[in-house]
């Protein structure tokens, strides 16, 4: 029981790590930086809640969540291609430009710093349990997503296309390939997928909580990393660096071990993971790259 209570916490901790990773891996695909993931997941947790709390409808919080993160990653590709900013400094910006706007439209909406009024979820089982879990839409989006991301890159035209723009996009735009159309919708759907994530979070928490994500959107590029790229890894280490936070949630139950110490387990797991896999990993050859084709 004890083990079965460990993978239903885990995997519940993953759906968010699985939707953002997606992302990343459409993103970064694509030749765009996903150093964007948290600001994705942060505006899509507040656009299902307002969606949520204004309709009283889930469902249309998590497609006001979607809508809120197409947005966040069409201003991010509209700066990086048209307006050729500096990958990581916009994505930087853009993180921390949904802190300040969730805060501020916290404020102003619901006369509160901290949080949001109450939000209807979809699980129809109550608590934290296997029947919570099962009966969440959102969990079986997040497990299918990268089923999904794997197939659209490895079986469709359009994921050829992303692929070759992220190796090279002059050879890419020389047999034809409109490389900005292309990447303006890989980064759409990358933050379609990583909103999801914080819609997820929004809804199984039922509040939205000032800066909520808590670095999970980083955590998920860590996994794209760590996968190098390819989306079955990329879920294998979505699912490890769960299963770290999981530990650690268990760890602190019991006090043995000083909360502080508890609390670095999985970033310390991101450092040794990406120590190790960074120097052999090869990244998309024209990621981060800004010159117009």
């Amino acid at each position: 029981m004890i083990a079965l209570a460990f993978v239903v916490q885990a995997l519940r901790i993953a759906i968010p790590y699985l939707l953002a990773a997606a992302g990343g891996v459409m993103s970064e695909r694509a030749g765009l930086i996903a150093l964007t993931l948290e600001g994705y997941m942060l505006g899509g947790a507040f656009g299902a809640a307002v969606g949520a709390l204004t309709t009283g409808s889930p469902t249309v919080g998590a497609i006001c969540g979607m809508i809120a993160g197409a947005l966040l990653a069409l201003l991010y590709a509209a700066a990086s291609m048209k307006f050729r900013a500096n990958q990581v400094v916009t994505g930087v910006a853009i993180n921390l430009l949904v802190i300040g706007l969730t805060r501020f439209f916290l404020r102003l909406l619901y006369d509160s710093s901290s949080n949001s009024p109450r939000l209807p979820g979809f699980a129809s089982a109550t608590g934290s349990g296997f029947g919570a879990l099962v009966t969440n839409p959102l969990v079986w989006v997040g497990v299918i997503a990268f089923a999904l991301v794997g197939w659209l890159l490895a079986r469709t035209a359009f994921g050829l296309r992303v692929r070759a723009i992220g190796e090279h996009p002059e050879a890419a735009a020389s047999v034809g390939v409109n490389v900005e159309r292309t990447r303006y919708l890989a980064v759409t759907l990358s933050g379609v997928l990583a909103a999801l994530g914080g819609v997820y979070l929004a809804l199984d928490q039922h509040q939205f909580t000032d800066q909520m994500t808590a670095g999970r959107g980083f955590i998920a590029l860590a996994a794209t990393i760590f996968g190098r790229w390819e989306p079955k890894r990329v879920a294998v280490a979505c699912l490890l660096f769960a299963a770290a936070e999981t530990l650690q949630i268990r760890l602190q139950g019991t006090g043995s071990i000083p909360s502080q110490f508890v609390e670095m387990i999985p970033y310390v797991l991101t450092i040794v993971a990406l120590a190790g896999v960074v120097g052999r990993a090869v990244p998309p050859a024209a990621l981060g790259r800004e010159e117009q084709v």
